[in-house]
């Protein structure tokens, strides 16, 4: 039997509810959060920024710190991993419904694996391939003007074309940056919804791990940004801030080559996912191994070390939510998901460089599904 697959119940609380909420508070409407109205309001998504790492370094998080509570944590959603965090977060959907299940998943219709954040192209459009409609297009429907504020190099990418649309998207370098560019917003507009992308975090994660000098770095100059721009927010617009998942620093003596043992890869013809949350996907027109087989081969050789479950198992558990029939074959016919502190890499990749990687998520732990909710503003009173 595989280990039982931790009880999460997605929190009262949601990261689909985030942005969504933020909306209709602009709009005068009750929402999910209970937030009071206000006419402006900023969502930051700090990118990689986990409960328990926040909490483990609150001495260097002043701001952020002070305000997290009990009521500040929400689970993010599975896998925990920025495609899909994000698309929940800006569609207010799980990722069943939009599509985004996975960092790499299949494209069954051209036999390929498709990289969600950067393999965009003509035939994986981002219009049609991200199914929902997002927060910002609803909130063009209600007048309200939205606005993405991010680095200069996502304008106009395929994912920011499947994830932001409906948003006049500004690009700013630096944190600072955005920050004055959100408040040059509020300035102007008399109402307005805006989302501020801290990527930072996260990429001083995947380079030096959560633990080092450099994440460190990144977070107080986020916290610090934060406190000021919280300080200067009128009685009428709101701040929250949150994030896409956590992150686990995995040393490259816990790299698991599950390629070198044949039976895991027997009759697999696609490797998706990441490297703690990995897709399979089995050759079709075969019927030598199965999902079922596959799953215990991996659960015989794995044990305890691993999530191990079947498509139909993670449908039927809820892991993403409502699954619409155009999205399933996306969600690997096995996944694999990191309970244990490993990560999961192929060495038949011709390139390896993604094992450089130590900060890894993506897989059901509290340390990287568990993402903070603070509130700021009109929205903290």
């Amino acid at each position: 039997m595989p280990p039982m697959l931790p009880a999460r119940q997605f929190s009262v609380l949601r990261l689909a509810d985030v942005l969504a909420s933020s909306l209709a508070a602009i709009l005068g409407q009750s929402n999910a959060l209970a937030l009071p109205p206000a006419s402006r309001s900023v969502v930051v998504l700090a990118d990689g920024l986990g409960v328990s790492s926040l909490r483990a370094r609150a001495g260097h998080a002043r701001f952020l710190s002070s305000l997290l509570t009990k009521a500040s944590v929400i689970d993010g959603v599975f896998p925990a991993t920025t495609a899909a965090g994000i698309a929940t977060l800006t569609t207010g959907v799980a990722p069943g419904q939009h599509g985004l299940v996975g960092y790499r998943v299949l494209d069954a219709a051209r036999d390929r694996v498709v990289n969600q954040l950067t393999g965009w192209d003509d035939d994986m459009r981002p219009a049609t391939w991200q199914r929902a409609r997002t927060i910002f297009e609803q909130a063009g429907d209600g007048g309200v003007p939205s606005f993405a504020i991010g680095p200069r190099k996502f304008t106009g990418s395929g994912f920011t074309q499947a994830v932001l649309r409906g948003a006049t998207y500004v690009p700013a370098e630096k944190i600072a940056d955005r920050f004055a560019a959100a408040r040059r917003i509020l300035d102007v507009e008399p109402r307005a919804l805006v989302y501020l992308y801290v990527a930072e975090l996260d990429m001083a994660a995947h380079a030096h791990g959560w633990e080092s000098g450099r994440w460190l770095a990144e977070l107080e100059i986020l916290d610090g940004e934060l406190a000021r721009f919280a300080a200067g927010l009128r009685s009428d617009e709101g701040l929250l801030v949150t994030a896409d998942h956590g992150v686990i620093d995995v040393p490259p003596t816990k790299h698991v080559l599950f390629d070198t043992v044949p039976e895991l890869v027997a009759g697999v013809r696609h490797i998706g996912g990441d490297p703690r949350c990995l897709h399979l996907y089995l050759e079709p027109g075969q019927s030598e191994v199965t999902a079922d087989s596959l799953a215990e081969a991996w659960r015989g050789v794995e044990g305890e070390r691993a999530w191990v479950f079947t498509r139909d198992e993670a449908v039927a558990a809820g892991l993403f939510g409502a699954v619409d029939p155009e999205v399933l074959p996306r969600i690997g016919d096995v996944m694999v998901a990191a309970r244990r502190l490993v990560a999961y890499y192929d060495s038949r990749e011709p390139n390896q460089a993604a094992r450089s990687m130590i900060g890894q998520h993506g897989s059901l732990t509290d340390e990287e599904l568990r993402v903070p909710l603070v509130r700021a503003g009109a929205f903290g009173r």
